[in-house]
């Protein structure tokens, strides 16, 4: 299996990289294959149905913001800034 070595990493980026090894319960070496793996592999295609589910429980997670015609006729009124 090929190896990598990486040099010059900024010291904050490691911090990060290490404490988010440590929240996963990972090496670093672990932690990187995984961040890699995640930014540069293709991820699984959903059909349109597992879309459209997706969309419907992220549509119902959302509180619906409801302008009364009160609100709009006071904007209306006030002018815009």
């Amino acid at each position: 299996m090929p190896a990598l070595t990486i040099k010059n990493i900024p010291d904050d980026l490691y911090r990060t990289l290490k404490q988010t090894a440590e929240i996963h319960r990972r090496s670093i070496n672990s932690e990187v294959i995984f961040c890699l793996e995640n930014a540069l592999m293709p991820k699984k295609k959903l059909t349109p149905t597992e879309q459209l589910a997706r969309v419907e429980s992220l549509r119902s997670a959302i509180a619906a913001n409801v302008i009364t015609i009160d609100e709009i006729s006071n904007a209306i009124d006030d002018g815009r800034p």
